[in-house]
């Protein structure tokens, strides 16, 4: 019996135009990242598992696919015994895992696999900062275009395989950095084409010096996480969920201006000035705010728009400095299309103290999705082959090669029909591919050093010569 095929859940095939669309973005990304000086590097798709595992939380490490080691450890008794608890949750997989068994079950893992799939490319890059660190030019502007791989439940926009476009400079402290990763944003929205594309910025030191006027330092995560929701829950919602969390009603009232946080960038400032004039940390967070707004607004945006969001509180188990979030434009329903932050210390965790770095991501998923709905793809991002050459024979068939490449050459795509089968048939197959025109290379044409143009659209022909060919197809 045939197997029936299909692809794992999660993972997905790409036709010729998604490619051609997908590259198309990428392309773009690709370009304003050499121009701003970014570097490629490329990492393994898979790394040892102690370089990915501790670093992403516990959710994370569970969102890990591991590579087993080669070898039958389930049923080789010799090579490696299954501990009893682990034995009894096979047998009774339905039941819930103890705290007994997750930790047999993870040293059990660590004896089976010792590599896991690549979950992102920030600790990879970490990693290959460190390890080569005495070939690194600092600072180190590096771009990074390649898969990652989640164990997620896949759901729509959300994939088990999926690219990243990442963009890091590590080895200075330097606000111009955040000043060129907003410009850099807008350069790539600006060549897409993509008009009113919304650049959030926030710090991690204002979050703090908020929960510490208030007095809620130790529920700096508590009051951020529901803070960030105020789009989502408004701010009944958020003022609940702080209460459940334990601050304090005397603490939220202190907070009252940050629900309605309106106003220009610069007004902005000045009400977070006041309401953090006692914190030190909060005011060198704004001081930072104030030194990337202003050079960006000095500087200019093309299409896209600067925003000072306090709600803003992604990554704050990394993020000590700028946080960024991109959205894509009102009229579109669709969450962030790019983030990013500064980080003080990214190489730490692999022994090298002191590494302040910022980065920025793309989503090229959601960045794809935004430009089908708005049409902004060019026709002549999936444009293929501009014209077929009908195969009528050997004799014929080298008569239009010679022609075929001499257009090649010229950067023009055209191909033959690699059969010499009835008309029709050809003509059917280049109208299926969205060929537009068909060339003729017959008897009359080779004497005469001719080609019959066919126009597949309008049912028109006429005979040229090659240079005629070129100019009238490319």
């Amino acid at each position: 019996m045939a197997q029936k095929p299909g692809i794992p859940k999660g993972t997905r095939d790409f036709s010729p135009s998604e490619v051609a669309k997908r590259q198309y973005i990428i392309g773009a990304i690709k370009h304003h990242f050499e121009t701003f000086g970014y570097q490629p590097i490329e990492t393994p798709t898979f790394e040892n598992s102690e370089t990915l595992m501790g670093k992403y939380g516990e959710e994370g490490d569970r969102l890990i696919f591991k590579i087993l080691n080669s070898g039958n450890f389930f049923f080789d008794k010799k090579k490696i015994e299954l501990p009893d608890s682990l034995e009894e949750l096979l047998v009774n997989s339905s039941e819930t895992i103890t705290t007994e068994q997750l930790v047999e079950l993870n040293k059990f893992t660590g004896r089976i696999s010792e590599k896991a799939l690549r979950y992102d490319l920030t600790v990879p890059f970490a990693r290959y900062v460190v390890q080569h660190q005495n070939e690194i030019e600092f600072p180190f502007k590096r771009y990074q275009i390649q898969p990652v791989w989640r164990a997620d439940r896949p759901q729509k926009g959300r994939f088990r395989e999926f690219y990243q476009c990442d963009a890091d400079v590590v080895g200075s402290t330097s606000l111009w950095q955040e000043v060129e990763l907003v410009q850099l944003y807008d350069n790539v929205f600006t060549t897409l084409g993509l008009n009113g594309a919304a650049i959030k910025i926030n710090n991690r030191k204002v979050l703090s010096g908020i929960a510490e006027v208030i007095g809620a330092k130790d529920k700096l995560i508590d009051f951020t996480v529901a803070l960030d929701k105020l789009d989502k829950i408004g701010e009944d919602g958020v003022k609940k969920e702080m209460l459940e969390k334990g601050i304090t009603a005397d603490a939220i009232q202190k907070v009252q201006p940050l629900f309605n946080f309106t106003g220009t960038i610069s007004e902005k400032l000045e009400k977070l000035a006041e309401l953090l004039a006692s914190s030190e940390e909060g005011m060198k967070g704004v001081e930072e705010l104030r030194f990337i707004c202003e050079n960006v607004m000095e500087i200019g945006l093309g299409k896209s728009e600067l925003d000072l969001d306090v709600t803003l509180a992604r990554g704050l188990n990394y993020y000590t400095g700028a946080i960024f979030e991109v959205t894509a434009p009102k009229e579109i329903a669709m969450g962030s299309i790019g983030g990013g932050g500064r980080y003080d210390d990214l190489t730490g965790i692999f022994g090298l103290k002191n590494m302040s770095g910022v980065g920025i991501s793309f989503g090229l998923d959601r960045i794809y999705l935004v430009l089908e709905e708005l049409g902004l793809f060019p026709a002549t991002v999936t444009e293929i082959t501009r014209a077929l050459f009908i195969n009528f024979g050997n004799k014929e068939a080298l008569y239009a090669m010679k022609a075929v490449n001499e257009l090649r050459k010229s950067g023009i795509k055209v191909e033959m029909y690699p059969d010499a089968a009835k008309i029709g048939k050809q003509f059917q197959h280049a109208d299926k591919r969205g060929i537009p025109f068909a060339v003729l290379t017959g008897d009359a044409e080779m004497e005469a050093g001719t080609f019959t143009l066919k126009d597949l659209a309008s049912g028109t022909q006429e005979s040229v010569s090659l240079a005629e060919l070129a100019e009238k197809i490319k």
